[in-house]
């Protein structure tokens, strides 16, 4: 039996394997609506064997998107389109999942394919896309070439609280059945917990408790907003890569606080806080972010994603069977290949007859497999 196609419990929720979907930014939205495009691009995934497929970073207010493209749930009116995704993911048999998200200085950037800077004049003249103010802990800029965010204000700080909570309701509502927190890269709430972009000496800032008291709070308020059966996930950096930033260490405590406060796995991830460049103490391979979630998984005693330059069947297989990890999710492979963990079930000794596939493939390719093997062609 292979480990990486056992099930996992979360709270009520069952995952059918231990593969997920990673969140992976589209851009397509317009004022936060999703659209036929999202309704594609994600149900492709359920139909590709996936336990669990992530919708990609959704703003928790219009001004924290990061881009004029992010899908949004600040409102009421986004609820029905997200609503038909997630239906549609459930019925083939995935638990449909959501990343809330606040961008705060990294708010108000053009699309990758536009350069991956600030909203600037050929976006309004272009696109009629102008750019808006950014928020943060601390007036510092994402990167060279950024405006100064403003730094935010105890009633900015409350209200972005309360956003986080408001959007979890309306995620129970679109019918997402895990949220994922978006504290990871460079966003918002990863600028409260690093160092180096907060520099507050008020309750919100200073020494490493207060800098993680606005995750604490932020999952405090979606718990209040979500239901007690459905679980509660991070995305963490768990290490800045960077001098003076946050270790390791520092992220195992604060996964701690965030399970005491209600959180169910973190999402171990790396790096974002210091704008665009690689940190020269950043190594990249095959899996290199899997041992922070083992380190995080065994140090804060909490269920762990291992996410990053994960391709190998056989090598995630082993993350799950070494207990490294409790899912391993992939974005940029599955984009590759829709029906990677079909293929992988197959490769892993799973899956031998297409049993696992939605019956409308699945007959046909055995079918197939079939007539190959009697012509001696396969």
């Amino acid at each position: 039996m292979s480990n990486l196609f056992s099930p996992f419990t979360l709270r009520d929720q069952k995952f059918k394997n231990r593969i997920a979907v990673s969140p992976m930014s589209q851009y397509r939205a317009r004022d936060g609506h999703a659209n036929a495009w999202h309704t594609v691009h994600l149900g492709r995934f359920a139909i590709g064997g996936a336990a669990l497929v992530y919708a990609e970073a959704t703003a928790v207010e219009a001004d924290g998107r990061r881009t004029h493209g992010d899908l949004g749930l600040w409102n009421d009116a986004q609820i029905s389109e997200l609503r038909r995704i997630t239906d549609f993911i459930s019925a083939e048999g995935s638990v449909p999942g959501i990343q809330l998200a606040h961008a705060g200085r990294k708010a108000s950037e053009r699309r990758p394919w536009h350069g991956e800077t600030p909203v600037d004049d050929e976006d309004v003249n272009e696109r009629g896309e102008a750019p808006w103010e950014a928020i943060a802990p601390s007036p510092i800029p994402y990167a060279n070439g950024w405006p100064a965010p403003r730094e935010m204000s105890g009633a900015d700080i409350e209200r972005v609280i309360a956003a986080f909570g408001s959007a979890a309701r309306r995620s129970f509502e679109a019918g997402f059945r895990i949220i994922e927190v978006y504290a990871a890269h460079g966003f918002l709430i990863h600028q409260f917990l690093s160092p180096i972009a907060n520099q507050r000496t008020d309750d919100w800032g200073g020494n490493a408790q207060k800098r993680m008291r606005f995750a604490v709070k932020v999952a405090e308020a979606i718990r209040a907003n979500w239901p007690d059966g459905y679980p509660l996930a991070f995305r963490l950096s768990a290490t800045d890569w960077l001098d003076g930033g946050l270790e390791t260490a520092d992220i195992i405590e604060v996964s701690t606080a965030l399970k005491a406060a209600g959180v169910d796995m973190i999402d171990c991830s790396t790096g974002g806080i210091g704008g665009k460049e690689r940190p020269r103490r950043m190594t990249i391979d095959q899996g290199f972010q899997v041992p922070f979630a083992e380190q995080i998984r065994s140090g804060a005693e909490v269920a762990t994603m291992a996410v990053g330059f994960l391709w190998d069947a056989k090598f995630c297989e082993e993350i799950i069977a070494s207990g490294r990890a409790d899912m391993v999710t992939l974005a940029r492979e599955m984009l590759n290949d829709p029906n990677w963990p079909l293929h992988a079930a197959t490769e892993l000794g799973a899956d031998s007859e297409h049993r696992m596939w939605p019956i409308e493939a699945g007959w046909w390719l055995m079918k197939r497999e079939r007539l190959l093997t009697k012509l001696g062609l396969r």
